[in-house]
């Protein structure tokens, strides 16, 4: 979080009562395939950081998730199998079940399905430092290598806004249409202009810039039972918030994508330079006082206050977490903001409670949506 809730009327605010749910002990229903997003990932031999080590996966490893309990994940990984800490993986598909031969075949038919061809030949460019080629139109497919500002590639088609691309050295595969660029229009418009978007709705073209709080040398809050970084859990939730605006229609940009530390000044000097159309930072909680849930916070109370409200409707409507409804805070992210901008705090990581649900990987993919919506609510005037 941005500062220790310390003032009376902030406590007050927190201070409603309590109703946490209880620590999630279920095992997860049936096992999937998730990614890792560690430098090297510890696995241990059962759920807690005290727990022998088994050995290590690398960052970008695909794991067969099989059980969940208090926000640690078991785990097979090759000849490796043990618990690691969930909010290092992300899911990538749907059950790792099936045979790498089947789960292949299905994608590329539901693929090709979805996909509009264009009869290509126009180039467009690279508008991002770097930007991935992955084997299939979205995030959780294989990288297959990258392409840098400027580079020029030919689009060949298009789906939710991904586009598949050929390069002047004639390698194919998937970008996020969002980075490309032909005389100042996007190239998912280039492609797609013959064809309705597969999508529509109120946050269509939006630009959302998303905030992970803290990050390198700032951990942020430390959890007081099971020692979770707040940079951490800020950074994985920030990802599902990304692909939950995407689906949605919306274009993102993130403060951070990685163990990164970017100036409170750089974060929210994005939104100006960017042109952003709203800003939400990602943060979890801490307090002396055993207090519970989450809290939204506005600094102006035009656009501000209104998208706080809008936010936090959404995460008081279940997500795991009571809500404690929306407050003022003075912060230099929302104060220097040249877009409307919120903050989010997910739980407090000072209560064993909050801290055992943010953890899961559930409950963040539920703040996310809920987030998402409230954006959605937002722009639907």
């Amino acid at each position: 979080m941005m500062r220790k809730l310390t003032g009376i009327a902030t406590l007050a605010a927190c201070l409603l009562g309590w109703s946490g749910p209880s620590p999630d002990k279920a095992s997860a229903a049936g096992s999937y395939t998730a990614k890792v997003y560690a430098d090297s990932l510890t696995v241990r031999s059962e759920p807690a950081k005290d727990a022998a080590v088994k050995g290590s996966v690398k960052n970008g490893s695909l794991v067969t998730v099989s059980d969940e309990q208090h926000g640690w994940m078991k785990v097979q990984a090759g000849k490796t199998s043990g618990w690691v800490a969930g909010y290092y993986l992300k899911k990538v598909s749907g059950s790792a079940q099936a045979s790498p031969a089947t789960a292949t075949t299905t994608t590329k038919a539901t693929t090709t399905a979805a996909t509009v061809k264009t009869s290509g030949g126009t180039k467009v460019s690279v508008a991002a430092d770097s930007l991935r080629i992955r084997s299939g139109p979205g995030t959780g497919y294989e990288v297959l290598g990258s392409l840098r500002a400027g580079d020029s590639v030919t689009p060949l088609a298009r789906e939710n806004g991904w586009v598949r691309i050929s390069t002047a050295g004639g390698q194919q595969g998937w970008v996020a249409g969002q980075y490309l660029s032909s005389s100042g229009t996007s190239a998912v418009q280039t492609v797609s202009a013959a064809v309705p978007a597969a999508s529509t709705g109120s946050l269509r073209g939006k630009l959302i810039v998303v905030d992970p709080g803290h990050g390198g040398s700032d951990p942020g809050m430390i959890g007081t039972t099971y020692n979770t970084m707040e940079k951490d859990l800020n950074l994985q939730t920030a990802l599902y918030v990304r692909d939950y605006l995407r689906d949605a229609g919306a274009r993102v940009e993130l403060t951070r994508t990685s163990d990164q530390k970017p100036t409170l000044s750089r974060r929210a000097g994005l939104s100006a330079a960017l042109g952003a159309d709203a800003f939400v930072s990602i943060h979890y909680n801490s307090s002396p006082k055993k207090v519970s849930g989450t809290l939204t916070f506005y600094y102006s109370e035009a656009d501000d206050l209104r998208l706080a409200r809008a936010l936090e409707t959404r995460l008081g409507q279940g997500i795991g977490l009571k809500s404690n409804g929306i407050s003022f805070g003075d912060y230099h992210i929302l104060r220097n903001n040249g877009a409307p901008a919120a903050l989010v705090e997910l739980g407090f990581l000072s209560n064993p409670t909050d801290e055992s649900t943010v953890r899961t990987s559930s409950y963040q993919k539920k703040a996310a949506r809920a987030i998402a919506n409230g954006m959605a609510d937002y722009f639907r005037r």
